[in-house]
């Protein structure tokens, strides 16, 4: 399967992630009733989230080697899910999200449902070790993961908007304390798609020669992938990945919303601004969702063929994903997850826990 296909299927997943409850597959036509009845959901760094965890993924067949991601953006969580579902991850963990049209279903019913996956990572999903709904300390997380685990890789995306913050900016720096071979690696990828909620953003304004004077200033050797400026986005983040050394960070350049509808049915634009932040299009817009939708072909995922491998996912020839869940979440040789380990009981829970009497007087 090629990188490009790869990306398709997990933008696909994102969006109807964030939109169906129903008809997940387009199998007819969309209707109001297929889609859930409150639409919550951020869009816009899904595409440039899957970009990069699809690269990642590669370099970790590729060398093996065990590593980790902290992503920033949180609110990018159903590009996390998506990625997790496509490569198997999830159905480790829960046979009920197998890669099968049920386990699609029902990975795109939890998602912002009562009862299922929340709209922001947390460390109950795989993988995940710090929360999403509060940015600024992804880096942070990113050294002190790797400070406790020398072996380890830990990539982490940090977004335009959170790279503002004050904690981000400190984070830094943290590269001058780890020259050590001792100490794992932190590979940050900075994640330029120009917008924060309402307003651009102060790293994705400048221009490349001015991001790169600023990180080598900081102690790191900046590498600038703009999928917008080449024919092969994918290839050239795989070099950069592939040559990564201690001091090596990536610019990642990409459209706010990539890939959905350059404007709606009002004219209002949409790709490559902020108005693609959260839900790009509302319930009166169904006509214009379905043809978003469908622009990413769902009909060639197939789920029912996935285990003879006919799937879009392609199970028994997996190009773009990693060659197990062990490596990419971050799970020790011998079998204790760093990140999470497997669940007992069902999920997602449906009762809150009991509550605890008063302590006895003595």
């Amino acid at each position: 399967m090629t990188a490009r296909r790869y990306r398709r299927a997990a933008d696909y997943l994102a969006a109807a992630m964030i939109y169906l409850r129903d008809n997940v597959l387009l199998d007819e036509p969309l209707r109001a009733e297929h889609l859930k009845p409150r639409l919550l959901g951020h869009w816009g760094t899904c595409p440039g989230i899957t970009f990069a965890y699809r690269g990642l993924n590669k370099l970790v067949k590729d060398s093996g080697r065990r590593t980790l991601l902290v992503t920033g953006p949180g609110h990018g969580a159903p590009a996390v899910h998506a990625n997790l579902w496509l490569e198997g991850t999830h159905e480790v963990f829960d046979p009920a999200l197998g890669r099968d049209r049920a386990g699609l279903t029902e990975l795109v019913r939890r998602f912002s449902w009562p009862g299922g996956f929340p709209s922001h990572l947390s460390p109950a999903v795989p993988g995940v070790v710090n929360e999403g709904g509060e940015l600024g300390y992804a880096l942070s997380t990113a050294f002190g993961a790797a400070a406790d685990d020398p072996g380890l890789l830990v990539a982490c995306i940090v977004g335009d908007g959170e790279a503002e913050t004050g904690p981000t900016a400190a984070s830094w720096h943290g590269g001058t304390f780890f020259d050590d071979p001792a100490h794992g690696q932190v590979l940050p990828i900075l994640h330029l798609n120009g917008y924060k909620i309402s307003s651009p953003t102060v790293y994705a304004s400048m221009a490349d020669e001015d991001l790169i004077a600023h990180f080598r200033a900081l102690g790191w050797a900046p590498r600038v992938v703009d999928v917008e400026s080449t024919a092969d986005p994918d290839a050239e983040l795989d070099a950069a990945l592939a040559a990564a050394d201690r001091r090596t960070m990536v610019l990642l350049r990409s459209p706010k919303g990539w890939g959905v509808p350059r404007e709606d049915a009002g004219g209002r634009p949409l790709e490559g601004t902020f108005h693609a932040h959260q839900v790009p299009l509302e319930h009166d817009q169904v006509e214009l969702v379905e043809r978003w939708l469908r622009s990413y072909r769902p009909e060639e995922l197939s789920p029912t063929g996935c285990r003879t491998g006919t799937c879009w996912t392609n199970c028994r020839r997996r190009t773009c994903v990693s060659a197990g869940y062990r490596r990419r979440t971050g799970v020790r040789c011998g079998g204790s997850c760093r990140c999470r380990t497997s669940r007992s009981s069902p999920w997602p829970p449906t009762s809150p826990p009991a509550r605890r009497g008063p302590p006895a007087r003595g």
